[in-house]
Order: C-alpha cells, then structure tokens, then sequence
C-alpha cells in the first residue's frame, strides 16, 4: 500500500473564503490568486472552487497558460508584469492583463505590434518600495502610457507593506490618493489582509491571496474562526508505531526530549522530507483521530513523533492531522503550526513536497 500520507484540497473552503472576500468587500470585484502554483494547492486542483472569482491574478506565464487551458475565459492578471518584450505576444494571444511598474515595460509596449490593446495595472511605491514608480514618477508614466495606441484600460494599483499590522495602511493610502488624484481608471489596493482590516479603503479589484486558501492574513492578532475562513489545505497521516516510554527515556535524534513520567508515543509517517517544518518544536500542535495533541522531540526527514498519552484508545492506523480539517471535522489551522515553526502559513502551503499525493474533494 502506498505510504499512508496525503494533502486534500477542499474545493468547499475555497468557495466559502471567495466569499467571504466579497462579503467583506461587497463593491469591488475580486481577483482569486493563484500565483505559485495556487499557494502550493494546484492551480487545477483548486480552479473549481475558485472559478466565482471575477479574475485569476498570478505570476507566470505558464500559469496563465493552464487557467486558460481549464476554460477561463475571464480576465487573467499578470502580476508583476512582463520580463521580457517577447511576453507581450502571449499576452496578446491569450487576452492577459498586465501590471507596468517600470519604464522598459512601458517601453517594450511602445514596440509592440497588436491588433488588440491590452488592459494594463500601472503600479505605484507608495512605500513597499519593492516594484513600482515612484509617487513623483507616477503621472508621467501614465501619460506614456496614455497616449500608446497598445494600450487601452489602465487601472492604478498599489502593494500595502502594512496591512496586517499595527502600522496600517493610511500612510499609503494618502500616498496613493495624492499620486492619483485626478487620474481616471479603476483602483486595485486591496490585499487580503486590508481587504479583512480595512474595509473602508477604496478599490475595484480586491486581490484575495492567502485568505482564499484559509490562512489569517494578521495571525496571531487575528486566527481564521474570527475571519470566519475555512482550511483549504489538510495534510493528514497515519500513526506507524507505538512506544511505551518510562521516566527519563528520550525521543529521536538529538535526545532532544526526555519524558518525565511514563507515556505512550507515536510514530507518525511525516516528516521534513513531506514538507512539514523540521523547526517544529516539542509541543507543536497535531490532531490524533480529531483530538488535539502535541509533537515531542525532533521531526526527522520521513518521521515525526506525537503524545499519545491521553488518548489510550489511539495506535497503528490512527489519523493524525498535521494541519487542516481531521476526517470528524475537528480543525488545526496552519498558521498555528506556522507559528510554531517560527514561519507563516505561505511557505507551509508552497513547500509541500512533491512526494506527497494530493488529492482535490468536496
């Protein structure tokens, strides 16, 4: 039988968080992101659950590639744009909209040879200062790209570097209205963190990223029952072994935990190799058959090690969810074994190992 590991995607979650996304922002239109290959759930995995959205943004252009493949016929939104002239063909091919946010891309537009004009995002820095032009750049930019027969729509967009935190965004958002005053054209400014936060900040487009796949955007000030969002991801195994262990034995590599008293332990068919963080420390939180319980001692590459002392009942076959929703609906959210890690619930999500069968339901 295969190794007794497996992630589930849940198409339901998916839904319910899009929706959640427009009942926080019920004016704007939103765009369901799926750069990175959907947070590391498959962009084919995930579509169906996703496919309410009024857009898919994302990264790659052969990912724009596969959502088109999967029959959508809607807008597709090229997130940082296009690296190279060349890209601007299969944006026109396949009808894709594309940030701008420095001046070869406007000049590769120039250059461009296209029967139809393509819908550009022309970024702003107001403060991220990552990718954009900044404030006192911004109007000639769009002048340029204003008058390019190429280009039709253009949409001003900006990143909050702050959404999730105490500083907020309203530093920004002054910035960005001040940039754009006056300037025509839809606004895109929201993520998911001020689209939860902030739901009084301007925008047509609200980009749902990492709430669409059941993570708060400002764990721990906030966890997902008080966003009211559901795991899209559950990464669940099976107990392999049990030891019995007396006061003073030790636990894996390292001896790294010492039992105080007499406990019953598990083996678990997970480890590093799967993709689940070796930083996880002893007390980390798990799921054994729905009930909640911790790791102890060191995650090794293949193996994990849980407490199973309260739980007699439990052994060989048991269900343990490593993050997710257990098969009785008990419910671990990542960002709390993100935390434990000392990460967040985005590099748990994409770095879920190739080895490691995914299975879509619901």
């Amino acid at each position: 039988m295969p190794r007794p590991i497996e992630a589930l995607i849940h198409a339901s979650a998916l839904a319910h968080n899009l929706a959640r996304a427009r009942q926080a922002a019920p004016d704007a239109r939103v765009w369901a992101v799926v750069k990175a290959n959907a947070y590391g759930h498959g962009i084919e995995r995930a579509f169906d659950g996703l496919r309410g959205a009024d857009g898919f943004a994302l990264l790659d252009l052969a990912e724009a590639e596969r959502v088109r493949a999967l029959g959508w016929r809607g807008p597709i939104l090229l997130l940082e744009g296009c690296f190279e002239p060349r890209d601007l063909e299969l944006c026109s091919r396949l009808g894709l909209w594309h940030a701008v946010h420095c001046t070869e891309q406007i000049d590769w537009l120039a250059a461009h040879k296209t029967q139809q004009p393509h819908r550009v995002f022309l970024k702003l820095n107001s403060g991220m200062n990552r990718l954009g032009f900044k404030p006192a750049a911004f109007r000639s930019a769009w002048t340029r790209l204003n008058a390019l027969p190429q280009v039709d729509e253009i949409t001003l967009m900006t990143h909050f570097s702050d959404a999730d935190g105490e500083r907020g965004i309203a530093h920004q958002v002054a910035v960005f209205r001040a940039a754009t005053q006056d300037l025509p054209g839809e606004r895109s400014l929201a993520n998911s963190a001020a689209t939860l936060r902030h739901a009084g900040v301007l925008s047509d487009w609200v980009r749902a990223g990492i709430l669409s796949y059941g993570s708060a955007p400002d764990h721990p000030h906030h966890d997902v029952v008080h966003w009211g969002l559901r795991p899209a991801m559950s990464l669940r195994a099976r107990v392999l072994a049990v030891q019995q262990l007396e006061a003073g034995d030790t636990v894996g590599y390292g001896s790294s935990f010492t039992a105080e008293q007499p406990m019953r332990i598990g083996v678990v068919a997970c480890g590093y190799a799967d993709g689940y963080p070796r930083l996880c420390p002893t007390g980390t939180p798990v799921l054994v058959d729905g009930v909640p319980t911790r790791t102890v001692g060191r995650v090794s590459m293949d193996m994990l090690t849980v407490d199973l002392t309260a739980m007699p009942a439990a052994g060989p076959g048991s269900e343990v969810t490593l993050w997710g929703q257990a098969s009785n609906g008990a419910m671990l959210p990542i960002d709390a074994v993100a935390m434990a890690a000392g990460t967040i619930a985005y590099e748990l999500m994409c770095a879920l190992a190739p080895r490691v069968p995914v299975r879509a339901v619901d």
